[in-house]
Order: structure tokens, then C-alpha cells, then sequence
């Protein structure tokens, strides 16, 4: 399979107008987790033509076919990633929304050692944690 979103669109034949395409782009160039709106605001300034209706159909159609993945964090935003982007888990950050993404050795071979000893083998799994930040003292 190919690395890039439009290339993958283009092996599942699906239809790929301008304004598809340039939505595409903006998230093959994104490395944060945009939801529609964001993808609207950075998409209309390439091509103003794209409404935000274009923008949540697209989405939903690049969903469906398992290009996107859809993220919820609780906070009513559905965002946006690849589905094809290395694995990785977030660190939602509760007070300003930010999301970071991390991958951590021991995480992931404690995952594997809780799985084995409850009789299963993962196949995959999504971790979110949420959190603020620790106040430092002064």
C-alpha cells in the first residue's frame, strides 16, 4: 500500500476531484489531529471554492474506505489522523486540548505480558491517556 493519502485514495479508485484531492493534501501535510473545521479553515485557503459540507463528506468517505482514522477525546471534536501512520498512543492534555503523541517500549510490552497472561495475543490496541500538567513549584 502506498504512504501517501492521495495515492491511496487513487488505488481504491475512488473519485477524486480537486477539491477532494486538496483536502487530501492538507491532511497528508497535517502532523496534529485536525477535526472538520480546522481541515476547512487550512483546505479554503488553498482553494476557496471547498465548503464544509465538502469537508465532512470527504472525511467520511476517506473513513469508510480506511484511510482516515476517526479520533474522539472527549471533548465533542471528531479528529482526524492517517490510518496508516506508525503506531503511536496519545497524551490528551485536558486543559488546553492538546494532543501528543508518544510511543513508549515498556507500555508495549506490558500490553503484550497482561494479554499473554489472560490467554490472548494482541492483535492491536489504541491507548488515550488524559491528563493536565503538574504545577511546578517555584
Amino acid at each position: 500500500m502506498s504512504n501517501t493519502i492521495i495515492a491511496r485514495c487513487e488505488a481504491q479508485k475512488l473519485r477524486m476531484t480537486d477539491q477532494r484531492r486538496t483536502i487530501a493534501q492538507v491532511l497528508q501535510d497535517s502532523d496534529d489531529h485536525p477535526d472538520a473545521e480546522e481541515l476547512y479553515a487550512r483546505a479554503s485557503k488553498i482553494d476557496p471554492r471547498i465548503s464544509l459540507a465538502t469537508v465532512y463528506r470527504t472525511v467520511k468517505l476517506l473513513e469508510e474506505s480506511g484511510i482516515l482514522e476517526k479520533l474522539e477525546f472527549g471533548d465533542g471534536r471528531a479528529r482526524y489522523e492517517d490510518a496508516e501512520r506508525d503506531h503511536h498512543d496519545h497524551l490528551i492534555d485536558m486543559t488546553t486540548g492538546q494532543v501528543i503523541e508518544f510511543c513508549d517500549p515498556e507500555i508495549e510490552a506490558l500490553q503484550e505480558k497482561i494479554a499473554r497472561r489472560l490467554g490472548y495475543r494482541l492483535h492491536g490496541h489504541k491507548l488515550e491517556l488524559y491528563g493536565s500538567p503538574i504545577k511546578k513549584k517555584d
